[in-house]
């Protein structure tokens, strides 16, 4: 039992799981028969903790009597673990009650709770947010006891994705178009090779191709919309996007308000300033939890909101509103490749990291974004010049809320106006989306719409005129890819394995090296028809291979060694 934890490692994705430290006590004790003290430290070793977010629903707390009731045996277990822990914060900090109360497992009150995110730390050998900012955040503000506790216990491990699903799956057509430019289909392995594309983005036949590509995914994803929704969109608009689960803190409502600005400032051009008008498509999608009143009420917004332009024929082309029912993965795959321009506009401080902003950038969309999550450190990778970044810093955010609660903050009047369109029903019935406006009012805009509703048209301004010059758009939408790198998930795994799990990569057996001469033999390519260049081995299954082919390529191969 001594090397357990060398040959197991467990993750806790979230509180989620928590109960399994004290599941693998309750094994360790009442099975093995191990001491507590020995138990506890294979335990820790075992463990490691992942924290996704900050928000207080996510850090879980489980009722003392729900516990005791359904698992006695677990509970007597959390007791004893959180009466062995504060023995030992009374050793550091004598006397100090304000810590016991913190750092204690049991919250007391009318009914007694179990923190889940302190018996993930104090069962865990390794803690860790999900992007730099966000571990921060952690080390300060949520966890601040427990780091200058431990300090050596936290890490930041940053998010990643495939690049195998988001590029070579979703979008093959610039899959191709990378390998070519790159003379290697590598970078699906190794990322960082995407940094290649940099020396070529000012490349007028690179940017021609690039825009074709987009034009593609714009076509396919018209084509869905028209067939789905009975919306016709116009593929020469910008295509601008937010798909992601419906919250409060993620402000699908700034972009919303934002839509309506820009709808009534277009109503007042004269038809030679509309000339000038970029046009756009704006896409929504996500799921609201189904008691979120608020999330639900932003939908119907956006939705009126919708009605009203489409419907609009003064507006035409100029502009559009989609949202997209049921978002899912699937959906994902064929929205990413067609956007242009993404939102990733949560109040700063609030979002551990986000994936979709990578999976956007790796697709060469530019991205609209606060400095928040996986936002920072996307600026930093593919340059703040190539991203439009607006609003209020995580280190502003208290001082503006006490702002905006003590209606000491001056709001910009545009905003009012956007405000007071909804309240005159011109979007709908106003009672029905009063609460909308009264959280947004009277100290309760609690997100601080208001004071990054100016930063945020500003940016939007700044938008358009790139956008009006497609080769600096070009330029920016490669550079983007270009500077994706750093977001594989290959990369956060190996970190995984380096800094929290202490384990090494083995390779695994195959794919085993054939010649060109030797697929054509198996009929597996036409081997008259290529070259050897031509041929990406890493493309090559074995899975397509039947076991008599197999064993002709390597003699273990029909025995499962592969």
């Amino acid at each position: 039992m001594q090397s357990f934890h060398t040959l197991v490692a467990i993750q806790l994705n979230d509180t989620h799981p928590t109960l399994g430290i004290v599941e693998l006590m309750r094994i360790f004790l009442d099975t093995e028969g191990l001491a507590w003290q020995e138990a506890w430290e294979i335990t820790v070793k075992t463990f490691a903790y992942t924290n996704h977010t900050v928000l207080p629903e996510a850090l879980e707390k489980w009722g003392v009597d729900l516990l005791e009731k359904l698992l006695p045996r677990h509970m007597k277990l959390i007791f004893e673990i959180n009466h062995r822990f504060l023995e030992q914060i009374q050793k550091v900090w004598p006397g100090d009650m304000d810590k016991m109360r913190t750092m204690s497992i049991i919250e007391e009150g009318s009914r007694r709770m179990v923190r889940m995110s302190n018996l993930a730390i104090i069962g865990s050998h390794a803690v860790n947010g999900v992007a730099e900012i966000h571990s921060g955040l952690l080390r300060t503000q949520t966890f601040p006891d427990f780091y200058a506790l431990w300090p050596r216990k936290f890490h930041n491990m940053t998010n990643g994705v495939t690049p195998r699903r988001w590029i070579h799956q979703s979008n093959p057509d610039l899959c191709l178009l990378i390998s070519g430019w790159l003379r290697s289909a590598n970078w699906k392995f190794n990322l960082d090779l995407l940094s290649g594309l940099k020396q070529h983005a000012q490349n007028t036949s690179l940017q021609k191709q690039w825009a074709a590509v987009k034009m593609a995914n714009k076509l396919k994803l018209a084509a869905y919309v028209e067939k789905q929704l009975g919306i016709h969109v116009n593929p020469k608009s910008l295509f601008d996007v937010q798909v992601k689960r419906i919250h409060e803190y993620k402000r699908q409502l700034l972009n919303v308000l934002y839509v309506i600005h820009r709808y009534e400032t277009i109503k007042k051009l004269t038809k030679e300033q509309r000339q000038t008008v970029v046009p756009r498509t704006i896409f929504f999608g996500g799921k609201a939890a189904p008691g979120y009143f608020m999330a639900k009420l932003i939908i119907q917004l956006i939705n009126h909101v919708a009605e009203i332009i489409n419907n609009d024929r003064d507006i035409g082309d100029l502009l559009k509103i989609v949202f997209i029912p049921n978002y899912c993965v699937s959906l994902a795959e064929v929205i990413i490749p067609a956007s242009e321009l993404s939102q990733h506009i949560s109040t700063a401080g609030m979002e551990a990291s986000g994936t979709s902003n990578m999976k956007f950038a790796m697709n060469g969309c530019l991205i609209i974004a606060t400095l928040d999550g996986a936002n920072v450190e996307i600026a930093q990778e593919i340059g703040h010049d190539n991203i439009f970044i607006f609003g209020a810093e995580a280190h502003e955010i208290e001082d503006y809320r006490k702002q905006v609660r003590e209606n000491t903050f001056t709001v910009d009047q545009r905003f009012e106006t956007v405000l007071a369109s909804i309240e005159s029903g011109k979007y709908g019935d106003a009672n029905t989306f009063r609460p909308i406006v009264d959280g947004l009012r009277h100290g309760h805009d609690y997100y601080l719409l208001c004071v990054d509703f100016p930063g945020y048209v500003e940016a939007q301004n700044r938008v358009d005129a790139i956008y009006s010059n497609q080769e600096k758009w070009l330029k920016m939408s490669i550079m983007s890819t270009a500077g994706s790198g750093k977001f594989s998930s290959d990369r956060t795994i190996r970190q995984y394995a380096e800094q929290i799990w202490n384990i090494k990569p083995v390779r695994r057996p195959g794919p085993v090296p054939v010649s060109v001469e030797r697929l054509g033999t198996l009929g597996i390519i036409d081997k008259g028809a290529l070259s050897p260049s031509d041929i990406d081995m890493s493309d090559i299954s074995l899975e397509r291979m039947t076991p008599k082919d197999r064993s002709m390529m390597h003699p273990k191969m029909d025995k499962g060694y592969f």
